[in-house]
């Protein structure tokens, strides 16, 4: 029913949509799919009448897959839309938005890594340390789009710097990524939780400001080699062989 406006799911079938209540509708005559990517132009097109906003849905997650609408109101409002971007006004403001939410990321990257080297709590002796696990690891987590934890608002953001820090461990301190895991529900979950037990155990170490081998110690080797692109630890374990990546 073209005269209401709906949220629908894609459907395989060309120009066609699935309702919520799963039923497959044809996309009316004379309509077109908006693609997303202007916020501005989608609200504007579902303001001028009749609309379906096209939803997928993957776990959790919503994606937008544009809005169907009739082609005559997409291309009258997009001719308006590309006018307004090239008009002065448009673009002061443009950059003023650029700047604020540029400021806006760095004071977040700045707090997060803070909250970072909070966590980590080393002791003075490798305070250098510290400083430059912090730095690596909110240059790596928070830029908008890395999809890392700490972009998430869902939990503090004590828990979000923990959360990124064992990550980052797990990806440069252990042979994770070289490893070969069955296919099994939960085998991938309980391997990360093994794997955060020993950088847990790894981290004790700087905190009690115990003595460290750089030569052996992988959190150390990984600092020291954090611009090449390459896995740290010097033979990554096989299979589920990951005890030997904390060194004695």
């Amino acid at each position: 029913m073209p005269e209401l406006s709906r949220e629908v799911r894609p459907c395989q079938k060309p120009r066609h949509v699935v309702t919520l209540e799963g039923a497959v509708l044809a996309v009316p005559v004379g309509w077109e799919l908006l693609p997303p990517g202007d916020a501005a132009l989608s609200r504007r097109v579902k303001l001028e009448g009749p609309s379906w906003t096209v939803i997928e849905r993957k776990g959790r997650k919503k994606f937008s897959r544009g809005i169907w609408a009739p082609a005559d109101r997409i291309a009258v409002l997009q001719a308006g839309r590309a006018f307004e971007k090239e008009t002065p006004a448009y673009r002061k403001k443009l950059d003023a938005r650029r700047l604020r939410r540029a400021r806006e990321e760095s004071c977040y990257a700045n707090e997060f890594r803070s909250a970072v080297l909070a966590w980590l709590n080393f002791h003075s002796r490798h305070l250098p340390a510290a400083e430059q696990l912090a730095s690596l690891i909110a240059a790596h987590a928070t830029p908008v789009g890395s999809g890392t934890v700490a972009r998430t608002e869902r939990i503090p953001i004590d828990q979000r710097a923990e959360a990124a820090t064992i990550a980052w461990l797990r990806h440069h301190t252990t042979g994770y990524d070289s490893m070969r895991i069955a296919r099994i529900a939960g085998e991938r979950r309980d391997v990360r939780r093994q794997l955060a037990q020993l950088s847990r155990l790894l981290l004790e170490r700087y905190r009690s400001g115990s003595p460290i081998d750089a030569t052996r110690c992988p959190l150390a080797k990984a600092l020291s080699g954090a611009t090449k692109v390459s896995e740290v630890v010097t033979e990554p374990p096989r299979g589920r062989d990951f005890q030997t990546t904390l060194f004695d």
